[in-house]
């Protein structure tokens, strides 16, 4: 989880000598950028500087530019999710709906064209993207509302379990400054813009980005009209969804490379390298603890209960069989594991039920542990839930072996019922297996599996389905 900390790398970026501003680090230069080297402004001829930006986490980053720059800076605003501490000084926050947009989402980017307007030639703009930024960052086209763009994500993402690219097709077509356009509006200004991942090389960001909001958009209105269809939502959204896509007033297109290279002074750092994030770290961390690490996915997809039912078999295989792996092992992998949730209100999130999934196929197993976690410290849409000790914090994922449903029964506690119902945190909780972090930026999920030794005389035993 310190892994993901982006505040460290953030400092690495921005330094203040001999009177200049330096910004540039060879590690966060994405390949093939057609500039190269450090960023020097002249301090003396330099005009404000303000940051912008949204994301899980985002104030981690925001902190680092503040302890850099101190009173040089001018100000700025970020949008980070419900729950977080405000810990910035000089830099404006907005706490506000993630995965599901709410009106505090368009508070914090109005607060942000605020302070935009009259920048000029001279002034400096720093924005910062992270995951979670789809959300955060709303501010609806005329005739849409915030309401309208939630219900769409309720029922493409939540209720249907849409992938993020599927919806950011369209809900980057209904809104003001996704897809590139926040930096219409931050021009004249030399842009610096800071992405708290490491998605790919220049090019990748230039013509396939689709999410990070202060790059080009590679999704068109027709795309965005086909993944309605695609999901059979067309005729469940809202009236003023359905015109607004069929119009496709040009003026409304999101900025594509073209444009963007051609418009925008800019340069692109990606401050979170994957051989520097939580999955190389893991695998580090295992090695160093006697366990062979494997990595069998970093984009892995899947629905995240199932997901975890087939970790754990392959868990088991090893146990049992040493195939396909020899234990002592680590099975480690992350990507964004998915949940459709239905119409189900269960408080809950995908890591969860990634380890309570894992749960269902170990009982028997005496060599087996399987943790799954959320890198941003709240595992889905987060939130409080009760039980009878009274509030509890959100959880960031869960841990699991080969004791958890005998556990689960003693209490008499359904381990499925929780997943059909999406209510997993109540249970790890009373379980005692849950895990609480702090906030920070999604670099995605960390789930693993490890297998301390062999026990050829295991048999399977799977928990009923009632």
């Amino acid at each position: 989880m310190r892994a993901g900390d982006p505040y460290h790398n953030t400092r690495k970026l921005l330094r203040i000598q001999d009177g200049n501003l330096i910004i540039g680090h060879l590690d966060f230069e994405p390949a093939g950028s057609p500039t190269t080297g450090p960023e020097v402004f002249r301090l003396s001829e330099l005009g404000r500087i303000f940051v912008f930006g949204a994301g899980k986490g985002i104030q981690r980053a925001a902190k680092a530019i503040e302890d850099v720059l101190g009173d040089r800076l001018t100000g700025g605003h970020v949008i980070a999710k419900h729950g977080d501490d405000v810990i910035l000084e000089r830099i404006g926050v907005t706490l506000a709906g993630h995965p599901v947009p709410d009106d505090y989402c368009a508070v914090g980017c109005r607060r942000i064209l605020e302070l935009a307007e009259g920048l000029n030639e001279h002034d400096l703009a720093l924005t910062i993207a992270a995951n979670g930024v789809s959300s955060l960052l709303t501010l609806p086209v005329p005739g849409v509302d915030v309401a309208d763009v939630a219900q769409l994500t309720q029922l493409m993402q939540i209720d249907r379990g849409a992938p993020t690219q599927d919806l950011n097709a369209v809900r980057n077509h209904l809104d003001r400054l996704k897809g590139g356009r926040i930096c219409r509006y931050l021009q004249p200004a030399q842009m610096v813009h800071i992405v708290l991942v490491d998605n790919g090389d220049y090019d990748w960001f230039m013509h396939q980005n689709l999410w990070l909001h202060t790059l080009p958009d590679c999704t068109t209105f027709a795309d965005a009209r086909q993944m309605l269809h695609k999901w059979h939502l067309w005729d469940d959204v809202s009236e003023s969804v359905r015109q607004h896509l069929l119009r496709a007033d040009p003026s409304c297109e999101t900025v594509k490379a073209g444009e963007y290279e051609a418009a925008f002074r800019f340069r692109i750092f990606g401050v979170m390298p994957d051989r520097y994030g939580v999955i190389p770290t893991a695998a580090n961390k295992a090695a160093e603890l006697g366990f062979a690490p494997h990595v069998l996915s970093m984009r892995l997809q899947a629905e995240a209960r199932e997901a975890g039912r087939t970790i754990a078999c392959i868990a088991r295989s090893i146990e049992r069989d040493g195939t396909p792996f020899e234990p002592p092992c680590a099975l480690i992998s992350g990507g964004e594991l998915l949940v459709t949730v239905g119409e189900e209100d269960g408080v809950g999130g995908r890591n969860q039920e990634f380890a309570l999934g894992a749960a269902l196929m170990l009982p028997g197993t005496e060599h087996i542990a399987v943790g799954a976690v959320d890198t941003d410290g709240t595992d889905g849409p987060g939130g409080f839930f009760s039980d009878d000790q009274g509030e509890v914090r959100c959880l960031a994922g869960g841990i699991v072996d080969g004791e958890t449903m005998a556990r689960a029964e003693a209490q008499g506690l359904s381990i499925h019922e929780a997943l059909r119902t999406h209510a997993t945190s109540a249970a790890l909780w009373r379980l005692d297996s849950g895990i609480v972090a702090e906030q920070n930026i999604s670099l995605g999920d960390l789930d693993i599996a490890l297998v301390e030794g062999r026990n050829p005389a295991t048999t399977l035993k799977i928990a009923p389905s009632r």
